[in-house]
Formats: structure tokens, C-alpha cells, sequence
């Protein structure tokens, strides 16, 4: 996995992550690892991967039930709205491909009746409440500010498959050198 950070000029692109520095003061993005779903001249939009909610998708979503599948937050913005991405596209063939096997969004109704028939592989699938989003230039000025590495790209099967609360860890350790130390930083310095 390749990785950019503030001293390189880079230009994020969809299916990278954003790997938030391990002292970012904005406690939306504290130790936070975001996909790219989007990033073009009117800004950038992106899902918080590792951050679950308290609350199962059943409970959220009248439509559903029998489905004790967690929801998490995808960011600060509009967080009264649903979202998905997966790795399933013959059966839900109408998401955008983001890159590295994973696709955002789909058929919501054909989404629903899955659910409902049983025919969903929850596994395939993470549910997300809101979204991150960034103005024109907005990223770029925070990745001047060094508050994030780009990682270029990232595989379904790390998305999907390592426990969302290793994962942050998991992609600065794969990233080698500085950035493992960064893994191992405590969450409060104080700590140390």
C-alpha cells in the first residue's frame, strides 16, 4: 500500500483512504480511517470506516427487522441519512465501483427486499449513518495542515474482513516506518 503525506504534493482519489494523524483535534475524526468515494474540482465525500454506533441497522429503519447489523457513523454530515457500501456487486449491481472491490450504494429497495427474503450476506455489507464531506480545497488545505495520510487505495478484504476497531492500526502498521510508530501512539499522550 502505498501512502502520501503533506511534504508530497498528492491529489486524493477515489478508493484511496484518508488515515487521520494520531493527535487530530477533531473529535469527528479522531483515529479514523475514511474512504474516498468521491473527489473532484467541487470537493471531496468519504465514509468514516471505523467508527460503529450504537444502534443496529433493525433499529434505525422501520423496514427492517431481524437484522442485528451494526450501523456505523460515516462522519458529521447529515447523519440522519442511510447509506451502504459492499462488496457484492452480482447481486447488487448497481453500486459505484469505488476501487479495490468495494462499491457505494445501490438499488435501496432491492437492498430491503434482500434483507427482508434473507438473501444478504451481512459480511458483504457495512451500513452507514451520514458522511464526511469536504468543500473545494477544503482536504487539501487539512493535508497541508498534516492532519491526514493518503493511502492509495484499499482492498475489500481489509475493509470488510479486519475488526473495525483494528483498523486504523492495522493500515499505518502495514504502512511500515513512521507511520508504525504513529500506530503505537497512546490515544492520550498523558498516558505515555
Amino acid at each position: 500500500m502505498d501512502y502520501f503525506h503533506s511534504k508530497q504534493k498528492f491529489n486524493p482519489e477515489k478508493g484511496d483512504v484518508l488515515i487521520s494523524e494520531p493527535y487530530l483535534p477533531d473529535p469527528n475524526f479522531e483515529r479514523t480511517v475514511v474512504l474516498i468515494c468521491e473527489h473532484d474540482e467541487n470537493g471531496t465525500f468519504g465514509y468514516v470506516l471505523n467508527k460503529p454506533s450504537n444502534a443496529l441497522v433493525e433499529e434505525v429503519v422501520e423496514q427492517i427487522s431481524d437484522f442485528k447489523e451494526k450501523l456505523f457513523i460515516g462522519g458529521p454530515v447529515q447523519q440522519d441519512t442511510l447509506h451502504f457500501i459492499h462488496r457484492d456487486p452480482e447481486s447488487m449491481p448497481t453500486g459505484k465501483p469505488v476501487g479495490g472491490g468495494i462499491y457505494w450504494g445501490g438499488d435501496y429497495d432491492q437492498l430491503l427486499s434482500m434483507i427482508d427474503l434473507k438473501q444478504i450476506n451481512p459480511s458483504n455489507y457495512r451500513f452507514i449513518l451520514g458522511y464526511s464531506g469536504w468543500a473545494a480545497g477544503q482536504l487539501e488545505e487539512e493535508l497541508e495542515a498534516k492532519s491526514w495520510i493518503v493511502c492509495k487505495g484499499i482492498s475489500a478484504s481489509r475493509v470488510f474482513d479486519v475488526d473495525e476497531s483494528l483498523l486504523w492500526k492495522d493500515i499505518l502498521e502495514s504502512l511500515g516506518g513512521k507511520f508504525k510508530m504513529f500506530a503505537n501512539y497512546p490515544a492520550d499522550p498523558n498516558m505515555n
